[in-house]
């Protein structure tokens, strides 16, 4: 039930009121002054105050103001006299909400309590939602304990809040708008908009009115001006995904953004000025991009002046549970699925899979688990064919091939092996016919840790 202060110096005012919320089953509280109100306001914290504009010592100006450093701030609609009211439009200035002229009428007061209200409720969702982004993409959302993911956070915390340019290289589905999203929802600019675009998406002849925007008769079918990205994203940050895809001729542009701080529309004559951070994400090799002229080498220099290497989930194995557990949680919640965890050979099979299609790719197995998991924990038999030990399949196409898939092979039986003997590491050696200290060799060189 909405609560309803109402301020008002003349008692048949608030009576008056007081009786029309009453009717319509809203919570309501009369003050006769704004020294009362502000007691009141404390105590019952209301969604709207309904305050007269002329009062004794403080008046409804006053009283808004002093509104404004309460712990949950009301929406305030003013009440006054046809000839106060240029004095009424000065408070919407100052952050009234709107103002009604007396003497009153019913539906017109029942009508602006009620854009009040949906007005605060948009603004507490639009909160939650701002706290939930920032919650999502805090440092504590990136997920991991290895080495690489610490040095990231790390990075990130020194630059997040400095203008620098950041571009960060990793394969498709290592997670790069990630870190992009958390670099900018831990800087100063997390307030403003966070706009991303993928530059191998889009077709070269739209690129240009997508990031710049354009004015009207630009091009066939431009009837009206459009804004594009890098305005949208003013005051915030703009993240160009695949940045290595950018043609020549749009590479030069976004030089020139990051030279002058300005923008030209497609089709336009003045430039426009623009404050945006540039994040950036590439799979490519920019340096051969540069060597053989895809890439300019002046705008590399200009978008890398930080650099972050996203590596991938095979140089973090130890990664793997952690996320496989992250992702359990997500989608058991969404789906509403009551599986307690991950047993250890799914685990197992998880952690020995190479995963080409990288974090995307686990969760999407993991999401995949939940669905077709009929028990309290996810097996092996939850989990697609391919992922399976006994139908890994090696790859001799590439070079090496034979040695990774011994070293492969060699991890899962020592694992198994230690599983079964409780990890007692004397009883794995013996039961492999290995001395204890080639064991501890292997377990080093395997990364296992036992």
């Amino acid at each position: 039930m909405a609560v309803i202060l109402i301020v008002d110096d003349e008692p048949l005012q608030r009576d008056i009121l007081k009786t029309i919320l009453s009717d319509e089953g809203y919570e309501s509280y009369s003050a006769a002054s704004g020294e009362e109100a502000l007691k009141l306001a404390r105590t019952y914290e209301p969604d709207v105050v309904l305050s007269d504009l002329k009062m004794g010592k403080m008046d409804g100006i006053e009283l808004l103001e002093k509104l404004k450093g309460l712990k949950q701030v009301p929406t305030v609609l003013i009440m006054t006299a046809f000839g106060t009211i240029d004095s009424a439009v000065d408070a919407m200035k100052k952050g009234a909400f709107d103002y009604l002229t007396k003497p009153l009428d019913k539906e017109v007061v029942l009508l602006a309590i009620r854009r009040a209200l949906e007005r605060k409720e948009l603004m507490q969702r639009n909160l939650e939602l701002r706290k939930a982004l920032n919650d999502m993409f805090s440092i504590q959302g990136i997920i991991g304990h290895s080495k690489p993911i610490k040095d990231i956070i790390y990075i990130i915390r020194k630059v997040a809040d400095s203008p620098a340019t950041v571009l960060i290289l990793g394969e498709s589905g290592t997670g790069k708008e990630l870190i992009a999203k958390a670099i900018h929802y831990n800087s100063g600019r997390r307030e403003k908009a966070f706009m991303a675009i993928n530059c191998a998406a889009i077709p070269e002849t739209l690129l240009e009115s997508e990031l710049f925007g354009y004015e009207p008769g630009a091009f066939t079918g431009a009837t009206q001006r459009k804004k594009g990205l890098f305005e949208a994203a003013n005051g915030g940050t703009i993240f160009l995904d695949e940045v290595g895809d950018l043609p020549m001729m749009t590479q030069s542009k976004i030089l020139r953004v990051l030279q002058e701080r300005e923008i030209m529309r497609v089709g336009g004559r003045e430039p426009i000025k623009v404050d945006v951070r540039i994040v950036s994400a590439t799979n490519k090799d920019l340096l051969h991009e540069m060597k053989h002229s895809h890439f300019r080498e002046d705008l590399y220099y200009r978008l890398n002046v930080i650099e972050i290497n996203l590596p991938p989930l095979k140089e973090r194995e130890e990664d793997i549970p952690i996320l496989a557990d992250h992702f359990l949680d997500k989608y058991r919640k969404e789906m509403k699925r009551n599986i307690k965890g991950i047993d250890s050979e799914a685990m197992r099979a998880l952690i020995g899979y190479e995963w080409k299609g990288e974090v995307r790719e686990l969760e999407n197995i993991i999401e995949r688990a939940v669905i077709f998991c009929k028990d309290e924990f996810i097996t092996l038999k939850d989990l697609p064919q391919s992922i399976k030990p006994n139908n890994f399949v090696t790859d001799f196409s590439k070079p090496g091939s034979l040695e990774d898939s011994v070293r492969k092979f060699e991890k899962e039986l020592i694992l198994r092996a230690l599983e079964s003997n409780g990890y007692n590491k004397e009883k794995t050696a013996e039961i492999l016919q290995v001395g204890l200290s080639t064991l501890y060799r292997k377990l080093k060189e395997l990364g296992i840790k036992a």
